[in-house]
């Protein structure tokens, strides 16, 4: 299992993803579908035998991919969906004016 930090929020982020399986289970998704989706530019990289990948890193990339205006949220056990679509809401609506 990956090593954990905690994000500016308080939320539990693994620090390097290790092996197909891992960058899966993090998304969500099946391996087969992360290696479709690391062919299609989301940020991998090889080490020794093992693919890694940086969380903070796919966050990004999703975020882009999704045109959104801040690096996506990926909804983990741990993760605190409230405060992550209040961030969600707030970003979309921009800055604040009068304030």
């Amino acid at each position: 299992m990956a090593k954990a930090k905690k994000s500016a929020k308080g939320l539990q982020t693994p620090e390097m993803l290790k092996g197909w399986q891992a960058i899966g289970s993090y998304l969500g998704i099946g391996s087969a579908t992360a290696q479709r989706w690391a062919k299609s530019g989301m940020p991998v990289r090889r080490e020794g035998r093992y693919t890694v990948a940086d969380p903070e890193e796919i966050r990004r990339w999703l975020g882009k991919e999704a045109h959104m205006p801040a690096p996506a949220r990926v909804a983990t056990t741990d993760a605190d969906i409230s405060a992550a679509l209040k961030e969600s809401i707030s970003a979309v609506r921009g800055p604040r004016r009068g304030r």
